[in-house]
């Protein structure tokens, strides 16, 4: 999605904000810009394409002054280019405005402003937020009364930050339904759509709720409902991430970085929850209508919740993709329902909008969460942090794999509460989780070997992930990345779904991955990979039974865990080779095309 920089302080900030726009490239955008005040004068430069490139063809660091906004933007209302880049600004050249989100009335409010006069020279929807305010102002000709009046008029998401050259002691910004940071430095405040674009310059953050606005100055803040324009109290979150963590730290690429974080992110979920899971499974254990939504990833990770809540705590959970649960659970959950909501950046439109249904109908919301005072943490019952750190790679690494090692802890817990697991299995499964990160270190010293695998399949067009059981959302997972970053086509499989359909697709040098770990259904798979390669197909095993050698082409022999657990460490190896795929195909796989890391609009 967009992101927006603002800042205002003593630097000079058309160098805060370049830098602080690099740190959002992750997010996914088309063009960028940014706007600085001086002398009463607003200065603006934005086009089409990458900010380094912009920042040296328009000369972004020779803008003035102390203040300023700035934005990435992933096109929805108008083709990406220069006219339709943010800020986007009034008529009279004095209010300039960056937005994310979608103004869902803007062609009334559009044409509504054409009759009054107002000269509209973008496509955007979010340059009718800038003429709303110019008329407002000339109602109310105190600006702040101006900008609240104007946002009640606006239906959609939106986070918006202002600059008004009349005004040069503040900015002005607010959020509904999409994601607005302040970072509070020592004389000078921030404003972005996500930490790392300040994190070089202050760890100390406000989360803006929805419905909220803020008047921004140099050494102070307040923030007020938009509806009343009351004044709101607001906590300070101090962030525990460093600048370092969000750098790429001598790695190619930061998804290559935060996969080999994987150990050491693993080990900050496990003793980060290891006294919280045991209260929130108290809370939790009465429930049997339990209801698992989250997005991408997340719904992979839910899925496997799934699987260990029924073989663990002997539950019975639905899981949901959150964007069909408002539309399908509307009348069906009450306060006897617990939703348990997954999302690593806890601003995922779709999974917010589940989490704020579930509450309306009284039910009890546990999040799963990445993100420190995210939205989804400030609406749900209870929280659980994966504790991964910054992710800046677009596609998910680290946040899965903490996701199950949390979801593993949980389902634990409540078999221990609710006496449902042999006491001996739940502290073997406990030993193992605890050696997970040297497990998962084992399994990265594959990568070489995954490199050559990656080489030999570059050219394939099509991929097949098998898995039964507990294995199927990684087989899930495997076929997402490829598709996410190297641009393939690849399909996840249950394997015994292969004779029902799909197999009619294997043919000769066809990669079939299959997802093996000794357990309870490890013949079957054995046989469901006889099938492939009966069929022609190259198969590529993971397991860590020697017999799979005998069957696959390639054998990735993986630790010896048990399979409840396997899911974290059999998912290392596809993010592995997704990874070298998309490298060798001249792909950024940091900054997939269409994608971004949080998709905060529906």
């Amino acid at each position: 999605m967009c992101g927006i920089i603002g800042y205002i302080g003593p630097r000079r900030a058309c160098e805060v904000l370049v830098e602080g726009l690099k740190r959002l490239e992750y997010r996914g955008y088309d063009s960028a810009g940014i706007a600085t005040e001086h002398g009463g004068i607003l200065y603006v430069k934005k086009g089409a394409g990458k900010i380094g490139e912009l920042a040296e063809k328009l000369r972004f660091l020779e803008l003035p002054g102390n203040r300023g906004i700035g934005h990435t933007r992933w096109a929805t209302h108008g083709i990406p280019n220069d006219i339709n880049a943010h800020p986007q600004l009034d008529c009279t050249g004095k209010i300039a405005v960056v937005h994310n989100g979608i103004i869902e009335n803007y062609l009334e409010l559009k044409d509504e402003l054409l009759r009054r006069g107002h000269v509209f020279r973008s496509d955007t929807d979010t340059e009718v937020i800038a003429h709303l305010i110019e008329e407002s102002l000339r109602q109310f000709k105190n600006f702040e009364e101006a900008f609240r009046v104007a946002l009640l008029r606006l239906r959609g998401s939106f986070a918006v930050a202002v600059l008004f050259a009349d005004d040069r002691e503040h900015l002005y910004v607010a959020r509904k339904d999409s994601p607005l940071i302040i970072g509070v430095g020592n004389g000078e405040t921030f404003v972005a759509s996500d930490i790392p674009a300040f994190l070089a310059y202050t760890n100390r953050a406000i989360f803006l709720d929805d419905g909220e606005y803020a008047i921004i100055a140099r050494d102070s803040f307040v923030v007020k409902d938009i509806v009343t324009g009351r004044a709101k109290e607001k906590r300070i979150h101090e962030i525990g991430w460093t600048l370092e963590m969000a750098e790429k730290g001598g790695y190619e690429h930061f998804m290559l970085k935060e996969i080999f974080e994987q150990p050491k992110a693993i080990k900050e979920a496990i003793y980060g929850n290891a006294e919280v899971v045991e209260r929130v499974a108290e809370e939790v254990a009465e429930y049997e209508r339990i209801i698992f939504v989250g997005m991408g990833t997340s719904y992979h990770a839910a899925l496997v919740g799934k699987y260990l809540f029924q073989r663990l705590a002997k539950k019975i959970p639905i899981v949901e993709d959150a964007s069909e649960f408002r539309y399908e659970f509307e009348d069906l959950i009450d306060d006897k329902t617990l939703v348990i909501a997954i999302t690593q950046s806890g601003e995922t439109a779709d999974t917010v909008a589940a989490i704020k249904l579930a509450k309306g109908s009284g039910a009890k919301v546990l999040s799963i969460v990445n993100v420190v005072g995210s939205l989804a943490t400030r609406i749900a019952d209870l929280t659980l942090y994966t504790h991964a750190g910054p992710e800046i790679g677009v596609a998910a690494t680290k946040t899965y794999t903490t996701q199950l090692t949390v979801l593993s802890m949980l389902a634990m817990a409540l078999a221990r509460k609710l006496g449902t697991a042999d006491e001996g299995l739940l502290k073997e499964l406990e030993a193992e989780l605890r050696r997970m990160p040297e497990y998962v270190d084992a399994v990265l010293r594959l990568d070489d070997k995954i490199k050559g695998l990656a080489e030999k399949l570059r050219e394939k067009r099509d991929f097949f992930y098998i898995g039964r059981g507990i294995s199927y959302p990684t087989a899930l997972e495997g076929a997402l990345k490829i598709k996410e970053i190297a641009y393939v086509h690849a399909e996840g499989l249950s394997a015994g779904e292969l004779k029902h359909g799909p197999l009619a697709l294997i043919e000769d040098g066809v990669p079939v991955v299959a997802l093996a770990p000794s357990g309870k259904v490890f013949e079957k798979m054995l046989s469901n990979i006889e099938e492939a390669r009966a069929r022609g197909a190259y198969v590529v095993a993971l397991g860590d039974d020697i017999r799979l050698s005998e069957v696959a082409q390639e054998f990735l022999r993986m630790p010896q865990v048990n399979e409840l657990l396997s899911p974290i460490v059999y998912v290392i190896p596809l993010q592995l080779l997704a990874y070298h795929l998309a490298v060798l195909k001249g792909n950024d796989p940091d900054r997939p095309r269409n994608l971004a890391k949080s998709v905060t609009v529906e």
